[in-house]
């Protein structure tokens, strides 16, 4: 078990919220926002502990290295007890709840995924399972996966673009390394993207504001990664019933999620 306290500074939060558009100041014990816990509990390593990604490097921590370069959040379920409070000293405790590798279509990959406690005043107020994703690099010859097709039939719909100035301060503000936010180079000729990739967290991230701001309160959220979204794109936030799903320009399906108020 991995164990990290913070002090849950409301100038980060308030610097996350600016960065969104959002008209939020935070105070000292004023509630966070939903998966705002993101910006907190860093993992700093020096630069010889980082891998060829940015990422600190596979191995070195609770997760094993099972010889795969490329690391993809894949998607997560979130139990929301009771809201977080700027301000505040909080812990939390991450364990490893499966760690498994199997062969794929394309190659081997690995699974894993991480199980977060955060405590504050000594109470449970979230539980998070984080799914990771490591798989190798891609043959330059092979062709794309094909995504799936999403939805059309929302009821609500919200528009947003995420230049290469938000991904950086994204990056920046959960100290995420990840160099395919930040750098294009990297991103188009390492990991063959087609450009800076969305943070599969800021996505979730908006779904979840989106599922407060029509739904109430969030009792629960999952979401699940389907294929990337890139810097150049605006994507199609949606919203029927309590399901929710990131749609791309030409019709992919980006993300899916599903809340409970």
């Amino acid at each position: 078990m991995e164990h990290r306290t913070d002090l849950l500074d409301p100038a980060r939060a308030s610097a996350c919220a600016a960065s969104l558009g959002l008209p939020l100041r935070l105070q000292t014990g004023d509630p966070l926002p939903p998966f705002f816990h993101q910006l907190y509990f860093w993992q700093a390593e020096p630069p010889e502990a980082l891998g060829r990604d940015g990422h600190p490097a596979k191995g070195s921590a609770l997760i094993p290295d099972f010889g795969l370069p490329r690391r993809m959040w894949a998607g997560g379920r979130l139990a929301f007890h009771a809201p977080l409070l700027a301000g505040q000293s909080a812990e939390k405790q991450t364990t490893v709840e499966n760690a498994e590798q199997k062969q794929g279509r394309t190659g081997p990959l690995a699974f894993v995924t991480l199980r977060h406690n955060i405590f504050q005043d000594g109470a449970l107020k979230l539980t998070e399972y984080q799914d990771l994703l490591y798989r190798e690099d891609p043959s330059p010859d092979a062709p794309a996966p094909v995504p799936p097709k999403a939805a059309t039939d929302e009821t609500v719909s919200e528009h947003h673009s995420f230049d290469s100035t938000l991904l950086f301060r994204y990056s920046a503000l959960t100290f995420n390394g990840h160099r395919i936010h930040y750098d294009e180079t990297y991103a188009r000729e390492v990991e063959h993207y087609s450009g800076l990739v969305v943070h599969g967290p800021l996505l979730a991230q908006r779904l979840m504001l989106m599922a407060t701001e029509h739904l109430g309160p969030l009792k629960a959220f999952s979401f699940r990664a389907s294929s990337p979204l890139m810097h150049t794109e605006t994507a199609s936030l949606c919203l029927k019933g309590t399901s929710l799903w990131v749609r791309a320009p030409d019709g992919r399906q980006i993300m899916t999620a599903e809340a409970q108020t």
